[in-house]
């Protein structure tokens, strides 16, 4: 964590939660990267005795084999032996139930009778990762809908089940604080960092962003005193570098990386620009009402 002599100032309202999460997020809003953003999550793991730390994002998880990355705290190359069996590479916790679903749940060896069977070749790189001090961990899942993702955090450690469920049971809903706030944090840094990732120049973004605020060529070719033939010049460069195929995928790279607003979150002209909702659905107050009754 950094020091806390340089955090901003508190509020008293602002100090009723633990100590360890109340610094993580007054450190989480002064990230300028998704690098400062893992090193912060990396940290609250070491902290509590967790130091294995993966995390694991699909960029549409209806489809988990289009991995957008994968980062852990340690070395874990000695899982690529393992992975080239295809029927270990198609399971694991991630794909058996993060995508699915959105419960948090204990992982490892130490907890195999609680969760589904797994085959026996799984089992081996469970033993493994024992092996390596990764005995008993803490998974939650997560969700980004814009366009659809899901990821994974898990915190892990050198743990007996007793230990493990003890470090849950006291600290879990801060792992679960912590994943879910620094995921996002990490999401927005990491898109905005697509164009130095993919080392798009300065004049192919804004090439990309008025792509994204749907200008047709000669118009763009007009604004940035180019030829059209010039504008599909950078235009083909650009596809070259992010691997996309056409104009339409363009636009939707621009939204994504941050480079223009995502038109679902502007409010129409004609709404007044609040949206007001009250009152609870019907099935949820036919719901309490019978738990009223029973």
């Amino acid at each position: 964590m950094r020091d806390p002599a340089r955090r901003r100032p508190l509020l008293q309202a602002e100090r009723h939660i633990p100590d360890l999460l109340q610094g993580f997020l007054v450190d989480l809003e002064t990230t300028q990267s998704s690098a400062e953003v893992w090193a912060l999550i990396v940290e609250v793991g070491r902290t509590l005795n967790l130091p294995f730390i993966d995390f694991i994002c699909a960029d549409n998880f209806e489809d988990w084999q289009k991995t957008l990355f994968i980062r852990t705290s340690y070395d874990s190359s000695w899982l690529n032996a393992f992975n080239e069996d295809p029927d270990i590479a198609k399971w694991s916790y991630f794909r058996a139930h993060a995508v699915n679903h959105l419960t948090p749940i204990a992982v490892g060896i130490e907890f195999l009778d609680e969760f589904h069977h797994m085959p026996q070749a799984r089992f081996a790189v469970l033993e493994e990762a024992a092996r390596r001090g990764i005995r008993a961990g803490f998974s939650i899942p997560l969700r980004s809908h814009a366009p659809p993702q899901a990821a994974l955090i898990t915190f892990c450690g050198d743990h007996s089940k007793r230990e493990m469920k003890h470090i849950i049971q006291t600290h879990g809903w801060v792992l679960q604080a912590v994943a879910m706030a620094g995921h996002q944090a990490y999401q927005a840094h990491f898109s905005a960092e697509f164009t130095t990732r993919n080392k798009i120049s300065d004049k192919q973004r804004e090439l990309l962003e008025m792509i994204g605020t749907g200008l047709q060529d000669k118009v763009i070719a007009e604004r940035l005193g180019i030829t059209v033939s010039a504008v599909r010049q950078r235009m083909k460069n650009i596809l070259g570098k992010t691997g996309l195929s056409n104009r339409a995928e363009l636009a939707a790279l621009a939204m994504s990386a941050g480079l223009v607003q995502d038109p679902l979150n502007r409010m129409s002209r004609d709404s007044g620009g609040v949206l007001v909702e009250m009152g609870v659905p019907t099935t949820t107050r036919a719901r309490y009402r019978h738990r009223d009754r029973s």
